[in-house]
């Protein structure tokens, strides 16, 4: 049996590691255990991402982040948050996905699929990118559909349907646009979201309104087939050519994990975990929620920015209390 630790953190991204950087500085033994990668979800953003937020506000741990660019980019982002696992000497397990966490006993046994660790204390920082939510239509499975868009070279001169209106969406849909694509986006609303990068919507906006990428708004994809695509408009059905469709349909958190983990969650669609706001601490003792995880399927209520204190809370309730 392997000794108990006093923090056992599932998810080594950002906010993940932050909770690492404050085990440590705490005193208090710990292992964080990640599924993919560093900061796997950062590493399947698409690759020319530029994050809306300054590097400043994207720091844990009072480490620096130098940024070249006014606002950083994901490549910057890869090495800053690498640097601070590395550097610090941060106890984590790559490409070990939790399948379990089970109390027994006063502590807490926490089954991968490599290993079996015990701890007094449980952090769940597992984001939410990992799931995406399905569109549940005909030819969703076929592998013209994606989920996660990469690189826009990939679709130079292919007929693309671009699903959505926020921020991925329109990266995808200019990005694939400037690259030769013939671009054409689905999107349920009337007009582009309102999150959309200030600095962006105007280039959307212009695109669509010249005709260089074609919109249907108020509208869905019915039906996904090898050539071709069903949508549903105002105007009626209409069946277009179509070689790829990449569905920035939004994602969630790993609700099944925090079920089985024993964490309750809100009776509604947005699914909220109970958690305590001062100490992070869930219905569950000795389990708690740090970053993205805590917002349900409401997943822009909490960034990098705005949960980082998290990490500090949690620590602090933990020491309090030991």
């Amino acid at each position: 049996m392997t000794a108990a630790f006093d923090v056992l953190i599932i998810g080594g991204g950002p906010i993940g590691l932050a909770c690492g950087l404050e085990a440590k500085r705490a005193g208090l033994s710990y292992i964080i255990l990640e599924k993919g990668c560093v900061v796997n979800s950062l590493y399947n953003y698409p690759l020319y991402m530029t994050f809306f937020s300054t590097s400043e506000r994207l720091e844990i741990g009072n480490v620096p982040f130098v940024s070249i660019n006014p606002k950083p980019t994901r490549p910057e982002a890869l090495e800053y948050y690498r640097r601070v696992a590395t550097s610090h000497e941060l106890n984590i397990k790559l490409f070990e996905e939790v399948e379990q966490v089970t109390p027994n006993a006063g502590e807490y046994t926490i089954t991968t699929r490599k290993s079996v660790y015990h701890a007094r204390h449980v952090v769940i920082a597992t984001g939410f990118y990992d799931i995406p939510n399905l569109l549940n239509i005909p030819g969703e499975e076929l592998p013209k559909v994606t989920h996660y868009y990469k690189d826009p070279h990939f679709y130079a001169t292919q007929d693309v349907v671009v699903i959505g209106a926020h921020n991925s969406a329109v990266d995808a849909a200019l990005e694939t646009y400037r690259k030769g694509a013939r671009v054409t986006m689905v999107i349920r609303q009337e007009d582009i979201g309102s999150r959309v990068k200030y600095w962006v919507r105007p280039d959307i906006e212009n695109r669509i309104k010249e005709g260089s990428v074609k919109a249907w708004f108020n509208s869905s994809l019915t039906a996904i087939r090898d050539k071709e695509v069903d949508i549903a408009t105002p105007d009626g059905p209409v069946t277009i050519a179509n070689d790829f469709v990449i569905a920035m349909t939004g994602y969630q958190p790993n609700f099944s994990l925090l079920q089985k983990s024993g964490i309750a969650l809100s009776d509604d669609k947005l699914k909220l975990p109970a958690y305590n706001p001062v100490t992070m601490e869930t219905n569950m003792p000795r389990i708690y929620l740090a970053g993205v995880v805590c917002g349900g399927m409401n997943t822009h209520v909490w960034f990098i920015e705005n949960s980082r204190d998290h990490a500090e809370k949690i620590m602090k309730h933990i020491k309090t209390n030991a």
